[in-house]
C-alpha cells in the first residue's frame, strides 16, 4: 500500500472521513484499527470495485480518463470527449469532487493505489503495446509515437483500414487463424497480414489478435469515450395532469389495500397448503387470482407484499398452510392511509422479485410464489432507483427513458436482469399505488423519501359509507367503499356481483346460509339489513331470508374420525362397558355400529391395546394393508430481509473517533514486531474485565480491540450489557446490532469519550 496514499488519508479532516464512510460504509464494517488498516482496506479489489459500481457514467469516464491520461491532460481529454458541450467543465469539478470524497483519486488528481488495476482496460481499449509486444522491440517503440502510428495506418488498404475501425471502439479483441504466423510488409498478402506486419494488431494467443491501446487512441482521434454526456440522458414520457394522476393513485392504493385485506379474509376460512419446497402451488395461485378478480402477476404481487408485511405466514399442523397473522388483525382495524403505507413499504424494502413467479430458472425449474428462490439481492435497491428516476420528472417516463437513466447512473451495473427488473417496478407501482397513469404521487414521494405518506394519501382517498341500497332483484348497491364491520358483514351475507365506483352484492341462498352458519339468526340479519340501508328490506329479500332460515338446521352434521363395526352387539356391548375405552369417546349408531371421535390409527392401537385384534377396512369394506407413510421434511418459514445496509450517522461518528484514536496510539509508539493489525487498545486482562464492568454499571461507551478468529485486530464501538460464560454481550455501535464477543480475544479497553 502506497504511503503516500495513507498520509493523504490521514490528513483528511473527521468531516471528510465521515464522508468517505458514508459512500463506501464497507470500510468500516469492522472499524479498522488505524488510518493504515483504513488504506489498506480501501485498496482492495472488492472494496474498490463496490466503489465504483456506485459512479455514474460521467464520473467513471472521467476516472478511466486518468488512467490513459495525465491529470495535467484531464480537462483536455474529457473536453474533446464531450464535444465541449455546456456544462462539461461544472461536471468535471463535481465528479472529481465525488472521487476524491470517495478516495479513489487523491487531491492533486492521482489516482488511489488499486483503481488503475480495476479499471484496466479502460473504456474498451486494449492492452499497451509494450504488453502486446515485448517492451523491446521496434514495433513497441515505434507505436509510441502518435505520428508514427497515423503514417502507418496510411500505409493499408480499405479493407485492413476498416477492420481496424471495426475494433477501434471495441471490443478490441478478435479471432483470427493462425494469429502468431511470420510475415513482414512485403509478403503481407490478405488485409490482415498488411495489419500484422505493421504492428497494428497483435497476437496475443493463437487464433486471437488485439488492438494495441496507442493505435486505438490514434484511430479514436484521442477521444477515450464516444458521445460521452456530461449530464445524464433526459426522461422522455407523456403529460399527465397532476391531480388526476394523483387521484388515480389514491383509487389504485384503495385497491391494493383491499386486495390483501380480501386474500387475508379468503385464506382464514381456506388457506391454501404449504408446498414440501416452499412456496404456493401454481393451482392455489390460478385459484386467488379468480378470487380476486386480478391477473395472475397482479396476484402473485398480493401475497409476496402481505407475507412481507408480515400479515401472511406459515402456520396450521407442522406449518402446512398458509394462514392470516395475529398481525394482520391489528392491521386490519388501522385506518385504509396507514394499512397502504404498512404494506407500500414492504412491497419498496422487499428483496423478492413477484414478477419472477410462474417463470423458470436456470435449471428450468417452475418459480413458485413464496418460494426462497424469488429472493434476489439487487431488488430492493433497483426498485427504489427506478421510482428515484420517475420522481425526479413531472412526466410518465417510457420504460426505455428509465432505462436509460439507469444505465447512465450506475453502469457498471447494467446486466441483463436490470431491464426486465425495472419493468416489474414500473408496473407494480402502479398497481400498489405509488405511482398513477405513470406520475409519481404525492405519498408516493413521502414515502420514498421516508416520510409519513399516509397524511397526503388520506385527502385522496374516499370517504367509506355505513349505508347500502337495497334493491327488489335481490341484490344491494354500495355506493362506495364500505365501512369495515359493514364490508366485512356483507362480504359474508352476499355474493359480489361487480366491482367499480359502486358495489353490487347479490344474495342468494348459499349466502343467507354462511350467515345462519356463522351464528346469526333470520331475525338479526333483517336488523342488520334494515338499519344499513337507505331503504325499506325488499319483500323478496326478506322472505328468502325466513325460507332458508325456516329450512336451516333441520338436519345434523358431526364428526367422526373413525367407526367400528362389529356383527357381534355383545362385544361392542362389552366395549362401551370397559373403562379403557372411554378416551376414545364412541357413540352407538346402530346395534353393530359404534363411531368416535379419535382417528383410525388411534382407535386400531387402543383396541389392541386392550387385547383385541382389529383390522382396518376402507369405505368398500375391504380389508387394507398397511405400510409406514413416506417422510417429509417440514417447510420452513420464508426469511424476509429488508433494505439496503447504510450505516448511521452515530455509528459513523463513533467509528471515525476510534480511527483516529488508533491511528494516535500508532503514531505515539511503535507496533511490537509481529503485533497483528498494528495499535488497538491494549489493557491487561483484570484490568480489560474491570473496565467492562464499570461500563456496564454506568451504562457507557468502550472502544476495544478485538482479534478475529483470523487473529487480524479490529476495532469495536460498544455499549456492554452484560459479561458470563467467558463471553461479553453488548450492543456494537460499529455495526449496529448486539454481538457476543470472546472475553479472551480483547486486546483491551479504552474510553471513546
Amino acid at each position: 500500500m502506497s504511503e503516500g496514499f495513507t498520509e493523504w488519508l490521514r490528513s483528511r479532516s473527521d468531516e471528510q472521513l465521515r464522508l468517505l464512510a458514508m459512500s463506501r460504509p464497507e470500510l468500516i464494517t469492522p472499524v479498522p484499527a488505524n488510518v493504515p488498516g483504513l488504506a489498506a482496506r480501501a485498496g482492495t479489489p472488492s472494496a474498490i470495485g463496490r466503489a465504483l459500481d456506485r459512479l455514474d457514467g460521467f464520473t467513471l469516464a472521467v476516472a478511466e480518463t486518468l488512467v490513459v491520461f495525465p491529470p495535467g491532460e484531464l480537462k483536455a481529454a474529457i473536453r474533446r470527449a464531450t464535444g465541449a458541450a455546456p456544462g462539461t467543465d461544472a461536471a468535471l469539478t463535481r465528479a472529481l469532487a465525488v472521487l476524491t470524497e470517495m478516495a479513489l483519486v487523491d487531491d492533486d488528481r492521482h489516482l488511489a493505489p488499486g483503481v488503475r488495476e480495476a479499471l484496466d482496460p479502460p473504456a474498451g481499449l486494449g492492452q499497451p503495446a509494450a504488453h502486446v509486444f515485448r517492451h523491446d522491440q521496434p514495433v513497441a517503440v515505434k507505436l509510441a509515437d502518435p505520428g508514427a502510428v497515423r503514417k502507418l495506418i496510411g500505409q493499408v488498404g480499405p479493407q485492413a483500414r476498416a477492420a481496424l475501425d471495426e475494433l477501434a471502439w471495441g471490443p478490441p479483441s478478435g479471432r483470427v487463424p493462425n494469429a502468431r504466423r511470420e510475415v513482414s510488409v512485403e509478403t503481407a498478402q490478405s488485409p490482415i497480414e498488411q495489419l500484422l506486419a505493421r504492428g497494428l494488431i497483435g497476437a496475443i494467443g493463437d487464433d486471437t489478435v488485439t488492438l494495441p491501446r496507442e493505435v486505438g487512441l490514434v484511430l479514436r482521434d484521442d477521444r477515450l469515450h464516444r458521445d460521452l454526456s456530461p449530464v445524464p440522458p433526459p426522461l422522455e414520457g407523456s403529460a399527465r395532469r397532476a391531480d388526476l394522476a394523483a387521484r388515480t393513485a389514491a383509487g389504485q392504493a384503495f385497491g391494493f389495500v383491499r386486495a390483501v385485506e380480501e386474500l387475508c379474509e379468503i385464506w382464514s376460512v381456506d388457506p391454501p397448503g404449504v408446498l414440501r419446497t416452499g412456496g404456493l402451488a401454481v393451482r392455489d395461485l390460478r385459484r386467488a387470482a379468480q378470487q380476486l378478480d386480478v391477473p395472475e402477476w397482479t396476484a402473485a404481487l398480493v401475497i409476496e407484499v402481505a407475507h412481507a408485511a408480515g400479515l401472511v405466514a406459515t402456520g396450521g399442523p407442522a406449518d402446512a398452510e398458509w394462514l392470516p397473522t395475529p398481525a394482520y388483525d391489528a392491521w386490519r382495524a388501522r385506518h385504509t392511509e396507514d394499512r397502504w403505507e404498512t404494506v407500500a413499504r414492504a412491497w419498496l424494502t422487499l428483496d423478492r422479485v413477484p414478477g419472477l413467479a410462474g417463470g423458470r430458472d436456470d435449471r428450468d425449474r417452475l418459480l413458485n410464489v413464496l418460494h426462497p428462490d424469488l429472493r434476489r439481492g439487487a431488488a430492493a435497491e433497483i426498485r427504489r432507483r427506478v421510482l428515484s428516476v420517475v420522481a425526479a420528472t413531472d412526466l410518465a417516463p417510457s420504460r426505455e427513458s428509465v432505462l436509460a437513466r439507469l444505465t447512465w447512473e450506475r453502469p457498471r451495473r447494467r446486466g441483463a436482469h436490470l431491464a426486465t427488473m425495472t419493468e416489474f417496478a414500473l408496473r407494480e407501482a402502479e398497481v400498489v399505488g405509488l405511482t398513477g397513469l405513470g406520475v409519481m404521487s404525492p405519498h408516493g414521494r413521502a414515502l420514498l423519501a421516508g416520510q409519513k405518506a399516509a397524511d397526503p394519501l388520506a385527502p385522496l382517498l374516499p370517504e367509506p359509507v355505513d349505508h347500502v341500497v337495497l334493491q327488489a332483484d335481490l341484490t344491494a348497491v354500495a355506493p362506495g367503499p364500505l365501512t369495515g364491520e359493514l364490508d366485512r358483514w356483507l362480504g359474508l351475507a352476499a355474493d359480489i356481483e361487480s366491482k367499480g365506483g359502486a358495489t353490487v352484492y347479490r344474495f342468494a341462498e348459499s349466502s343467507i346460509r354462511r350467515v345462519l352458519d356463522a351464528g346469526q339468526s333470520a331475525e338479526e340479519i333483517l336488523a342488520m339489513l334494515a338499519r344499513h340501508s337507505t331503504t325499506p328490506v325488499p319483500q323478496p329479500l326478506a322472505y328468502l331470508v325466513s325460507d332458508v332460515a325456516r329450512r336451516h338446521g333441520r338436519l345434523r352434521v358431526g364428526t367422526a374420525s373413525s367407526y367400528l363395526r362389529c356383527d357381534d352387539p355383545a362385544v361392542l356391548d362389552e366395549l362401551l362397558a370397559d373403562r379403557r375405552a372411554g378416551a376414545l369417546r364412541m357413540r352407538r349408531l346402530a346395534p353393530t355400529v359404534l363411531v368416535s371421535k379419535a382417528s383410525r390409527a388411534t382407535m386400531l392401537d387402543s383396541l389392541r391395546a386392550m387385547g383385541y385384534a382389529p383390522v382396518a377396512e376402507s369405505l368398500e369394506g375391504d380389508v387394507l394393508i398397511t405400510r409406514a407413510d413416506a417422510r417429509r421434511a417440514e417447510a420452513q418459514p420464508i426469511r424476509q430481509v429488508n433494505g439496503v445496509f447504510a450505516p448511521e450517522a452515530e455509528v459513523v461518528t463513533a467509528a471515525i473517533r476510534a480511527l483516529r484514536a488508533g491511528d494516535a496510539a500508532l503514531l505515539s509508539r511503535p507496533a511490537p514486531v509481529g503485533e497483528p493489525g498494528g495499535a488497538v487498545p491494549r489493557t491487561p486482562a483484570t484490568a480489560t474485565i474491570s473496565a467492562l464492568q464499570e461500563a456496564i454499571r454506568q451504562g457507557s461507551r468502550v472502544w476495544i480491540g478485538y482479534l478475529d478468529s483470523q487473529g487480524q485486530a479490529t476495532s469495536r464501538i460498544l455499549e456492554p450489557a452484560r459479561i458470563e460464560g467467558g463471553y461479553l454481550t453488548a450492543y456494537d455501535e460499529t455495526r449496529a446490532a448486539i454481538h457476543r464477543f470472546v472475553l479472551h480475544r480483547i486486546t483491551g479497553v479504552a474510553d471513546v469519550n
